[in-house]
């Protein structure tokens, strides 16, 4: 099925990998503001609802993996995503389009930034759009975490919400520790809920 059948809202010329993948990051460059986390929820518009290059499953994994990874996570997924779609050439692709924007905007505003810093407008600006980044991000949050309680179990999915909570905030463990131990109980939780259920049974049959 191509990009055009899952989309009926594209047309010709958005059907070549390349420019999906050029448009796509374009507008996650130019649009993503506030650093990388606030273009994750830009860059999963684009993957997982426009252009359905991926699920939402595959798309919690690929960040979760990203997140383990140096680097910033927008040009990661970026690259992620163009290799997935068009190999090395798409990778390189995709990096560069999403990048562009902001590369073009800091070298034509290098000689404003005295007056921008000052600027009321601009100031007002920025607390104009930080309430639209909190809600994306938070909108993003709430749906991962719906997808872990489904795949945990509630119990298992708030007290790993609590433990991550607590190593990330009160130890101040660094973030792709933290993933990484938790991607490390992923790979063994349903053999291990499997046998807590075996137990369970036997108990039961037992007594």
């Amino acid at each position: 099925m191509t990009s055009t059948e899952r989309n009926p809202a594209l047309n010709d010329k958005t059907s070549n990998p390349y420019v999906e993948l050029i448009l796509g990051m374009f507008r996650t460059g130019i649009l993503g503001y506030g650093g990388g986390p606030s273009v994750i929820p830009l860059i999963h518009h684009e993957a997982v609802i426009r252009y359905k290059w991926l699920s939402d499953d595959e798309f919690g994994e690929v960040l979760a993996l990203a997140n383990a990874l140096p680097g910033p996570i927008a040009t990661k997924m970026a690259a992620y995503l163009g290799y997935q779609k068009k190999g090395v050439l798409g990778a390189v692709v995709a990096v560069l389009a999403h990048i562009f924007p902001t590369s073009i905007a800091m070298i034509a505003l290098l000689s404003a930034v005295t007056f921008l810093s000052s600027s009321k407008i601009v100031a007002g600006m920025i607390a104009g759009v930080t309430p639209v980044i909190a809600v994306m991000l938070g909108t993003m949050a709430y749906e991962f975490g719906e997808k872990a309680v489904k795949g945990l179990g509630i119990y298992v999915g708030i007290g790993f919400f609590v433990l991550s909570f607590l190593l990330l905030e009160s130890i101040q463990i660094h973030p792709a520790i933290v993933i990484l131990l938790f991607l490390g109980y992923g790979t063994v939780h349903f053999k291990f809920v499997a046998k807590l259920k075996k137990q369970r049974r036997d108990k039961e049959g037992s007594a």
